[in-house]
């Protein structure tokens, strides 16, 4: 090249840099930074029709229509779970579920794996308080050739003899790794002071050693005979299929299954928390004190909903929220503190929790105490907003992989909502005003009446728990909560 046009090429170049820089200049200078910018109107959420279909044995099909990629998620919803166990048969529910892939049909363990990876597919299997879950996750292209191994594994599993003694030796390790797991410490410790031991939500939904050894594969095969029916579940599809080509695949593969009678178990109330009570339960050497302050909370189908999840936005539901704000940003206590309502059937926890630093638990305590006291007073108008953005714009976005539909899905089924529930759902959101999110705080939370939970090095953190005079402290060691450690031998 020349050197005049190199001269002319490095001017040009010069000359765009400049206009650049002009622009980026005069575009900073319209940007007012001492603000966040506004959000702008939450999304409506419409939704695909969704059709509520029986086979001929009366087992439930939902469906919902998703022909954007090829792929289908079917899920067999059960209504049974951990709250079905029996009280001499803890953990019942959980290992049936676990156990229910470990061989089905004509085809073992490995061989039922191999079919579903070949498939490229994914069948998974699992239980909680009250529902068991199977689902199938299929490229279109293999659905036929997946749907009847997840109906051997609904309908015919072997639960053999070896893979109950392996998943036995695997649960009876788990629980003896907990006693060293203060996360779950705190969360048995928590759900035990709000409900007792024999209250189905208080209980372990993994089992305790002794009925863990206790179980055997008749107790397997009777636990799935009586709770699996059709008329006791509902298979939830999504995905790129129509009723008209999916009905008859279905009515193949479950149509045979046999309906029956199924017994029913009611979850007995929970009592409130009484006088607020300290369970400080002895970690020697941890770094951290797991914290859990709450009560027993609000069922699914409560009225009050909606005023009480912007209500948790704006207390711990999100990483601008109070909590957080406060003993993360502000006081550097944790590296999150956060709150949730578990809406289950019945009633269920309200819990306010982090992980803090072991030298500052009381004062993190007492920063807790603070913010649980003023969510009780009304919310400036723009807090309240912010909040019910935040629920109204990440909403849509529990509806995009079918996998998540389903889940949402599952919601309907398991609490018996309408089906145009979730098209309503950011409308219900954004109706929530400052005295509905006050009337709910002042409903379901009363600091005075909490139990706290308190998993850290009991000599260095007592002293000054004490000294808040917070109530009643009852120390507790790890065996009190978790049982003494089992020694797993198969």
């Amino acid at each position: 090249m020349l050197k005049a046009d190199k001269s002319r090429t490095a001017r040009s170049v010069m000359a765009v840099m400049a206009a650049l820089a002009s622009f980026a200049a005069a575009l900073q200078a319209q940007v007012d930074r001492t603000h966040p910018p506004e959000l702008g109107p939450a999304p409506s959420l419409k939704l695909p029709p969704i059709h509520d279909l029986r086979l001929s044995n009366g087992l439930r099909v939902v469906l919902m229509e998703k022909h954007d990629v090829p792929l289908v998620q079917v899920n067999l919803i059960v209504r049974t779970g951990s709250v079905n166990d029996p009280k001499e048969r803890l953990g019942l529910a959980t290992l049936t579920a676990d156990m229910l892939d470990e061989g089905a049909g004509t085809r073992d363990a490995l061989e039922l794996s191999d079919a579903v990876d070949f498939l490229g597919a994914r069948i998974s299997t699992g239980a909680g308080l009250h529902t068991t879950r199977v689902s199938l996750h299929t490229p279109l292209s293999k659905f036929d050739d997946a749907l009847p191994l997840m109906a051997d594994i609904v309908l015919r599993p072997t639960f053999p003899e070896q893979e109950l003694n392996r998943k036995r030796l695997s649960y009876l390790t788990t629980l003896m790794q907990w006693h060293d797991e203060a996360r779950v410490i705190a969360r048995e410790a928590f759900s035990q002071a709000l409900y007792g031991r024999d209250h189905p939500y208080g209980r372990s939904t993994f089992g305790t050693e002794r009925s863990l050894h206790d179980v055997t594969v008749a107790d397997l095969k009777a636990f799935h005979g009586k709770y699996f029916k059709p008329n006791n579940g509902t298979l939830i599809v999504v995905g790129d299929v129509t009723p008209a080509d999916v009905m008859p695949r279905l009515e193949k593969a479950f149509g045979g299954w046999k309906p029956g009678d199924v017994p029913r178990v009611e979850v007995p109330a929970a009592e409130q928390v009484g006088d607020r009570t300290v369970y400080l339960v002895d970690k020697p050497g941890a770094a951290q004190s797991e914290i859990r302050i709450g009560r027993v909370g609000a069922r699914r189908r409560t009225q009050d909903f909606f005023a009480l999840t912007v209500m948790n936005t704006i207390l711990g539901g999100s990483f601008t929220s109070r909590l957080n704000q406060n003993l993360r940003e502000e006081h550097g206590y944790s590296y999150g503190a956060f709150s949730s309502f578990s809406f289950r059937p019945e009633r269920g926890p309200f819990i306010a929790s982090a992980a803090v630093q072991t030298d500052v638990t009381d004062k993190a305590l007492v920063e807790f105490i603070n913010e649980l006291r003023r969510i009780l007073e009304p919310v400036p108008e723009e807090e309240l907003s912010r909040a019910k953005n935040f629920v109204a714009l990440r909403f849509p976005g529990s509806f995009q992989a079918v996998s998540n539909i389903a889940n949402q899905l599952a919601q309907l089924v398991v609490f018996d909502l309408p089906l145009s529930y979730f098209n309503e759902y950011i409308e219900h959101v954004l109706a929530v005003n400052g005295s509905d999110v006050l009337r709910a705080a002042r409903k379901y939370i009363d600091p005075t009446r909490v139990a706290i939970v308190i998993v850290g090095d009991r000599k260095v953190i007592e002293p000054g728990v004490r000294a808040l005079n917070l109530g009643v402290i009852k120390s507790l060691t790890i065996d009190d909560v978790l049982g003494k450690a089992p020694k797993p031998t198969g």
